[in-house]
């Protein structure tokens, strides 16, 4: 489950990356995934990092972090970050 509004926010920050943002939206939304292997056919450079699954936003200016239950078929965006604050690495506190 992703919610339209909480990717709105992101995009208010990083208006740069609307339409790549309102792209992968659709695609997860429609996406049936249960393993990475299915991610990594509609993103190949999705990286898992323990729970983490990374996206590369913007030819990797921008990494969107998100939290995925294949289970039960839900993914939560956490933040958006540009690559200098990812390379800080506070993000891996959802790890």
């Amino acid at each position: 489950m992703i919610s339209k509004p909480g990717l709105r926010r992101l995009i208010k920050k990083h208006p740069q990356a609307e339409n790549e943002l309102l792209a992968w939206y659709k695609s997860v939304r429609a996406a049936d995934w249960s393993s990475m292997k299915d991610v990594r056919v509609a993103f190949p450079s999705a990286d898992r990092v323990g729970r983490v699954l990374v996206f590369n936003i913007l030819h990797n200016e921008l990494r969107l972090i998100t939290v995925e239950s294949f289970r039960s078929r839900r993914i939560f965006i956490k933040v958006l970050l540009t690559h200098k604050q990812y390379d800080r690495q506070e993000w891996a506190k959802w790890v």
